[in-house]
């Protein structure tokens, strides 16, 4: 496989994981999202800054 095709792979079950939540239970994501709303930037960013390193981490062990 090509980078490309790595790449486009990765955004594709990307996505088929974002559709899960709202397919099997909009009324949750909808008060998650709620709850969402309400978090500081300060602890969004943290948030996102875990997630990014969580997969970081794991592309590292997949690849190793």
């Amino acid at each position: 496989m090509s980078t490309w095709e790595y790449l486009l792979s990765a955004l594709a079950l990307m996505l088929v994981f974002e559709g899960i939540l709202p397919f099997l239970s909009p009324r949750n994501l909808r008060r998650y999202m709620m709850q969402v709303m309400e978090l500081d930037d300060r602890t969004l960013r943290i948030a996102g800054l875990v997630a990014m390193l969580t997969g970081l981490g794991l592309l590292y062990l997949i690849r190793a």
